[in-house]
Parts: C-alpha cells; sequence; structure tokens
C-alpha cells in the first residue's frame, strides 16, 4: 500500500508539470489553458492556501483538490497533447516555481486578513466622540 501511495504521488507530482507545461503551449484549448494555468500557478506556489499546519483542512488541498484540479485539465486537454506533456514533465529536473501562484496566495491572505480586521474591529457607539 505504501508503494502504491508513493507511485501516486511520484504521477501527481508529473502531471502538476504536465499541467504547468499545457498551460504555456498554444495548442492546448483556451479554456483548458486558464484553468492549467490556476492549478499550476497553484501547485507551483512555494505556500499553500490553507496551511498544513491546520488539523484536517491543511491537508485537504493537496490530498482532494488539487488531484481533482488535474484531473479536469487532463480531461480537458486533448489525450495526445497529455501524453506529449507527461512525456516532456518527465524529462524535467527541477520543478518549476510559479510567483504569480505566491502572489495571488499571499493576496488572498492579506484581503482575508482585512476583512477580518474590518468585521471585528471596535466601533465606538455613534453617541461616545473622541
Amino acid at each position: 500500500m505504501l508503494q502504491q501511495a508513493k507511485a501516486w504521488a511520484r504521477h501527481v507530482k508529473r502531471d502538476v508539470v504536465a499541467v504547468w507545461i499545457a498551460a504555456g503551449d498554444p495548442r492546448t484549448p483556451w479554456h483548458a489553458k486558464v484553468i492549467a494555468a490556476g492549478i499550476a500557478a497553484y501547485a507551483l506556489s512555494p505556500i499553500d492556501l490553507i496551511p498544513d499546519f491546520i488539523p484536517v483542512l491543511g491537508y485537504l488541498d493537496d490530498l482532494i483538490l488539487l488531484p481533482l484540479g488535474i484531473l479536469l485539465v487532463v480531461r480537458l486537454v486533448p489525450p495526445e497533447l497529455m501524453a506529449e506533456f507527461r512525456e516532456k514533465a518527465a524529462a524535467v529536473r527541477l520543478r518549476p516555481a510559479s510567483r504569480a501562484g505566491l502572489a495571488v496566495i499571499v493576496a488572498l491572505w492579506l484581503i482575508a486578513a482585512g476583512l477580518l480586521l474590518w468585521l471585528f474591529w471596535p466601533v465606538a457607539p455613534a453617541h461616545i466622540r473622541f
């Protein structure tokens, strides 16, 4: 069972790079390219939207959401193109990094922090003036 999990993880890593290649290839349909760019940016970002130290939810994106996104892209890209992208991905030695994904996730965290501050900031009643 451990060997199956390791093989599955290797396939997911390869497919993340294949999705990244698909996002930049002009032969990829535009709708698949948009989804592939989002999935690849998130998957290759150095930080997670939901940090892994949060119990259960931290691994939810890595174990469920990311593979589902990859599966969606694989189904939207023509099979012969996806096979080519997987071959190219298998040949890539270093995993690419996504600065765009990093920027989007940091922006989402900042927006969430700003919204929480705005919602829970204590407001003085109108009849009390400082």
